[in-house]
């Protein structure tokens, strides 16, 4: 389900976190996935099969100063990346749905990957 919003109700979480799915997978080439990973064989809202991620979205349906990252979406994302067989797995948040400006949280992993890669980028 590439591209959709399931509602038009724009009081509705669904259309929402709709909004930031498809922006998030559009941003890095990735895909949507069915029903957002509402159903028992499909987890995670966007893949990204080339860098083998698995990225669960969440939004705020109101701007907002703060934003608590639980425990268990990190722990659920992992095992979502898992059962698809991707290596790497985030969250992706914001403050508000229409600000397009997202944030990450990554694991040490990806983290170790990120700077290596800018110190080969910055060093060339």
């Amino acid at each position: 389900m590439k591209g959709s919003i399931l509602t038009k109700n724009k009081d509705a979480t669904r259309f929402a976190s709709g909004i930031q799915e498809n922006r998030i997978a559009k941003k890095f080439n990735g895909k949507v996935s069915s029903n957002s990973g509402a159903s028992a064989f499909s987890g995670g809202d966007v893949y990204v099969e080339d860098a083998s991620l698995c990225i669960e979205c969440k939004t705020c349906m109101k701007p907002a100063k703060s934003f608590s990252i639980k425990k268990d979406w990190i722990e659920k994302n992992k095992q979502e990346a898992f059962v698809h067989r991707f290596e790497n797995n985030c969250i992706a948040f914001n403050f508000n749905y229409e600000d397009k400006k997202d944030y990450y949280v990554i694991d040490d992993k990806l983290m170790g990957f990120l700077i290596e890669s800018l110190e080969k980028y910055y060093n060339e």
